[in-house]
């Protein structure tokens, strides 16, 4: 017995050295459909039948919201169109002749999840609702989204229109990138105007998520008959951000819970080696110049951190007059050889441009780095 107990005192006095994370057991999740990755190089963390095809209700307008931000004018206000409002499902309220702008409309597709502002900004950007579904499925395309296909801009059922958990996550990690939609998915209730004429009031978010859990920010909630509940959450912790995926889940909220607190344990933010010994050449000038980095992090899984690769991209000569501070290049940083973040380089010093005039041979030698 004194043996035993002796093993297990040893044990508990190691077993923190090797951290928690080795330890930790994958959650239970009752969704049909899930999957947990790490935003930035988008390594899965957990999945549960992740590549599915399934119905995806409205967070179908995650694609719809980037799209509409990424078509700018933002601020413009505009009449919406009678037809797009005409919709069944949740609403931001809007009437006939109301006037609104492209910002407003985001706040009501994605904190109420309203039909109606999908739809009208669809047709503010692409002049219909079809030629706007056209170019949803042009940007999964260029996203590499394989296994999605939309029918429409709010998320209501249609034939055609599906993704799967593991795609969902990506596009996810993609609009997170943008500032805008950062701002907005994070925002538990928002005040704007529209109207004729316009006057304020306040939407609020369906995501309690952001409520519920320490670090969340975000994304969007989704519900229809045969999607039953959709959830996408994202939550920032220590500078590791992760991005959690549901599709037909009773039991999004705990589930979400579950998969987050999985994730943090599975992942830290590690300091990344940026510093860079290369020189550059500045043509007609005979000098070279150094290069710097600034400190940046990358969130791995510790067994990650040996299988990084780090490749110096830099120009052999640079031309012209430069400036301490210009970017000239950048380190690129491979994970299982695909690129998982850009560092930029930047000029270490300035060096003015050579005023004088020389001839074909000095130039040519000034060009191969000789001093003259």
């Amino acid at each position: 017995m004194k043996k035993v107990l002796s093993v297990l005192l040893i044990f508990g006095v190691v077993m923190p050295f090797f951290g928690v994370r080795a330890f930790a057991a994958e959650p239970s999740v009752s969704a049909v459909s899930a999957v947990l990755i790490e935003a930035e190089t988008g390594t899965v963390l957990y999945a549960k039948n992740a590549e599915e095809q399934r119905a995806m209700a409205s967070t179908t307008k995650i694609m719809t919201a980037i799209l509409t931000i990424e078509a700018g004018d933002l601020d413009r206000e505009f009449t919406v169109d009678t037809y797009a409002i005409m919709t069944e499902g949740t609403s931001m309220g809007l009437r006939e002749g109301d006037i609104v702008s492209r910002r407003d409309l985001l706040y009501g597709i994605l904190l109420p999840s309203g039909n109606d502002a999908a739809n009208a900004a669809s047709v503010s950007v692409s002049g219909s609702m079809s030629a706007f579904v056209e170019k949803m499925n042009e940007k999964a395309e260029e996203l590499g989204l394989k296994n999605t296909h939309f029918a429409t801009p709010s998320g209501l059922d249609a034939d055609g229109h599906y993704t799967t958990a593991h795609d969902l996550a990506d596009l996810t990690a993609y609009a997170m990138r943008n500032e805008v939609f950062r701002e907005i998915v994070s925002c538990k209730s928002k005040q704007v105007e529209f109207g004729n004429p316009p006057y304020k009031r306040t939407l609020y978010n369906s995501n309690k998520m952001l409520t519920r859990y320490d670090g969340a920010i975000g994304v969007k909630t989704g519900f229809t008959d045969n999607a039953r509940r959709c959830l996408v959450s994202a939550a920032e912790r220590n500078g590791v951000t992760l991005i959690a995926v549901t599709l037909n889940d009773g039991d999004d909220w705990n589930d979400h819970t579950r998969m987050l607190d999985y994730g943090f344990m599975q992942v830290s933010s590690y300091p990344l080696e940026t510093g860079c010994s290369a020189r550059v050449a500045v043509a007609g000038t005979g000098k070279k110049i150094g290069v710097y980095a600034e400190n940046t992090t990358l969130s791995l899984k510790s067994e990650q951190r040996q299988k990084l690769e780090r490749r110096i991209i830099l120009p052999r000569m640079v031309y012209g007059g430069v400036n301490k501070g210009d970017e000239l290049g950048s380190l690129e940083f491979y994970l299982d050889g695909k690129p998982i973040k850009s560092v930029p380089l930047y000029a270490a010093e300035s060096v003015p441009a050579e005023n004088e005039e020389l001839n074909f041979w000095q130039k040519l030698m000034r060009f191969f780095g000789i001093n003259i």
